[in-house]
């Protein structure tokens, strides 16, 4: 078998609050393969963008990485220095973040963004990163982009500024693409856009892509497996095929009942309860608070994480 381009294993990340210890990541295990999608789901809160600044190593205070490997391309990521990741991050590993108008300084054009990155990774002249990021600008679908690469962030679309960001991200050629929550705030036509490029440019690029969404939906027309995350803990992993039609973990279950269908006449399903309290996690199983099919012995131990069919993985006392 292959060896993964990312393997996460055992990772915990931890912040360290007046109030308490909040263990955003607990004790995660997820791979990526080389030109595979991975879609990390769950609720808001649950640890998806925490387990991504993880990977780049972007944790901000009071939070730390307290135990665990991530082992990008047959090395630890954890084990490196500051001025080693640097040369890792934007280069060998990319991140597109939920909110582009936060990651775009609204000082500079797009196009000396862009550039500045070529020209740091790819150590090209300020000419040929200008040439280059307008190359990737067309390629992302920007009209007139000779042009536009002078214009502003502020001067862009919603939908145009996160194919910037994704052009920026691709301009390094990188292995990994993180794309966080990247059609959170578009319309419904631009999301199909946005997730039509990316298709094409992970089989142009040759990408490995990490998914982050709360869109069960975004996940199954994109990803080749989804891990669906609860309160810090993947509950459950599998190829998008088998997660949809045999979902196992009662949150997972939970989770595709609670999608609009165009064909349903039925009211919406809702999860019951709300997520627990990140200070005062639950006893055992965190889901079991919520779940419909708790045990006694949920509210008293964890569950291990069993193989119920060949890649597919699941957290749960039911199948114990």
């Amino acid at each position: 078998m292959a060896r993964p381009l990312l393997s996460i294993r055992n990772l915990k990340t931890y912040f360290f609050t007046e109030e308490g210890v909040v263990k955003a990541v607990d004790g995660i295990r997820l791979e990526i393969g080389k030109e595979e999608a991975v879609g990390l789901v769950g609720e808001s809160g649950c640890g998806k963008t925490v387990t991504a600044l993880s990977i780049m190593r972007l944790i901000p205070n009071p939070g730390r990485i307290v135990d665990g490997e991530i082992i990008f391309d047959g090395e630890d990521l954890l084990k490196k220095t500051e001025n080693e990741m640097r040369k890792i991050r934007g280069n060998k590993i990319s991140m597109v973040f939920q909110d582009p108008m936060t990651s775009l300084n609204p000082v500079f054009t797009i196009g000396d963004q862009i550039a500045e990155a070529i020209e740091l990774h790819r150590k090209l002249s300020k000419q040929e990163a200008i040439k280059e990021t307008i190359r990737i600008l067309e390629l992302v679908g920007i009209p007139e982009p000779s042009s536009r690469v002078k214009e502003y962030p502020h001067q862009f679309s919603g939908g145009m500024r996160q194919r910037v960001m994704i052009a920026m991200a691709i301009s390094t050629n990188p292995s990994l693409l993180i794309a966080d929550e990247p059609t959170t705030a578009l319309d419904v036509m631009t999301q199909a856009q946005i997730l039509e490029l990316l298709c094409r440019l992970k089989k142009e690029f040759k990408l490995s892509v990490l998914l982050i969404t709360h869109n069960l939906g975004v996940a199954a027309e994109f990803c080749d497996r989804i891990a669906v995350m609860y309160a810090g803990k993947i509950v459950e992993s599998a190829d998008t095929k088998t997660l949809f039609e045999k979902p196992k973990h009662p949150y997972t279950q939970a989770l595709l009942k609670a999608i609009i269908k165009a064909d349903s006449r039925n009211d919406l399903e809702t999860i019951q309860g709300s997520s627990p309290n990140p200070l005062n996690m639950p006893t055992g199983c965190r889901f079991h608070p919520r779940c419909p099919y708790a045990k006694e012995i949920c509210s008293r131990r964890e569950p291990e994480t069993i193989e119920v069919t060949s890649g597919h993985y699941v957290k749960c006392f039911l199948y114990a």
